[in-house]
C-alpha cells in the first residue's frame, strides 16, 4: 500500500514475519529541500502520523527525505517573500507559528508508536529539531545538522528549545544554537543527536532493520513501553514507579505476554 502524496509518501514494508507492520514515511517535496513550514506539508504530516497512529496493525514507523535533503526546515523563499506563514505583522507571525509550524512537534508527540529518523542529507533549523521529535535517529554519513536559526537572526519556533536540550543535553544544545553551525554525523553521533551513522547506501536499511528487530514485539507493549519512557522524563520516581506497576499489571494478563 503506497500514498503517492505530493507532500508526504506512505508505504508499508513487511516485518519478519511477513506483516505489513512498519510504516515508511517520506517528505517528497525535494524542490524545496522538504521544507516543513508550507501548509500542504504541514497537513501531511499531522494527517499521515494521525492515520499511522490509529492503525493498530502498525508497530513502528520510520522518517525519511526524498532526494539530497532530510529536511531544511523553514521555507527560505517564502520568508524572503514574506508569505504563507511568514506573512503578516509581529502578531500575526506569532499566531501563524501556532496555527502552522507548531503542529508538527505536537503530532510528532501524539505518536504512540516508535519513530526511527533515517537522516539521508542536512537537516537543517526545524528539519534538525524534527530528527529529536523522532524517538531514534539513523544518521547517513553525507548527513549535516544545523540549529541555525541564529543565522536568520530568529530563534527556533518550532519548540526546538524544549526538544534539542532533551536529546543532547544543554551545553550541546547551546552550542548548536548560538552558533547556528553546521556539524557533521560524527559530530551529531558524539552529542547523542543520532545513535549511529551508517555508509549512505546502507541508510535505509538500517533503519528498516532496526525497525524490523521492535516489530517482533508485541504492538501493545511497543506502545507502552514509549508512553512510559516519555511520561517519566517529567514525573518523579515514585509516580514513574506507581505508573510502570499499573501497566505491569494490566500487561501481565495482555495477550502478548510470554514466558
Amino acid at each position: 500500500m503506497t500514498d503517492h502524496s505530493a507532500h508526504l509518501t506512505l508505504e508499508l514494508c513487511k516485518d519478519d514475519s511477513g506483516a505489513e507492520s512498519i510504516a515508511l514515511l517520506t517528505l517528497n517535496r525535494p524542490d524545496i529541500k522538504n521544507a516543513i513550514s508550507d501548509g500542504e506539508v504541514i497537513d501531511a504530516i499531522e494527517q499521515t502520523l494521525a492515520q499511522v497512529n490509529d492503525r493498530q496493525d502498525i508497530k513502528v514507523a520510520v522518517f525519511t527525505g526524498a532526494g539530497k535533503v532530510f529536511s531544511g526546515g523553514g521555507n527560505i523563499k517564502a520568508m524572503q517573500q514574506r508569505s504563507g506563514m511568514f506573512a503578516g505583522d509581529a502578531q500575526q507571525l506569532s499566531a501563524n507559528y501556532k496555527a502552522f509550524i507548531q503542529r508538527i512537534p505536537l503530532a510528532f508527540a501524539q505518536l504512540e508508536i516508535p519513530i526511527i529518523a533515517a537522516v539521508n542529507g542536512p537537516a537543517v533549523g526545524a528539519g534538525n529539531d524534527m530528527v529529536c521529535m523522532c524517538d531514534i535517529a539513523i544518521a547517513s554519513e553525507q548527513a549535516t545538522f544545523a540549529e541555525s536559526f541564529i543565522k536568520l537572526g530568529i530563534i527556533p519556533g518550532d519548540g526546538g528549545a524544549w526538544l534539542l536540550p532533551r536529546r543532547i543535553g544543554m551545553q550541546h544544545a547551546l552550542e548548536m544554537a548560538l552558533t547556528g553551525r553546521t556539524f557533521s554525523a560524527d559530530e551529531a553521533l558524539r552529542m547523542g543527536l543520532v545513535s549511529r551513522v551508517v555508509p549512505h547506501t546502507q541508510l535505509l536499511g538500517s533503519a528498516l532493520g532496526l525497525a524490523r528487530q521492535m516489530a517482533t514485539n508485541d504492538a501493545r507493549c511497543l506502545r507502552e513501553t514509549k508512553r512510559l519512557f516519555n511520561a517519566a522524563r517529567s514525573q518523579t520516581l515514585e509516580q514513574a514507579l506507581d505508573d510502570a506497576a499499573q501497566i505491569q499489571g494490566q500487561l501481565h494478563h495482555a495477550p502478548g505476554f510470554k514466558l
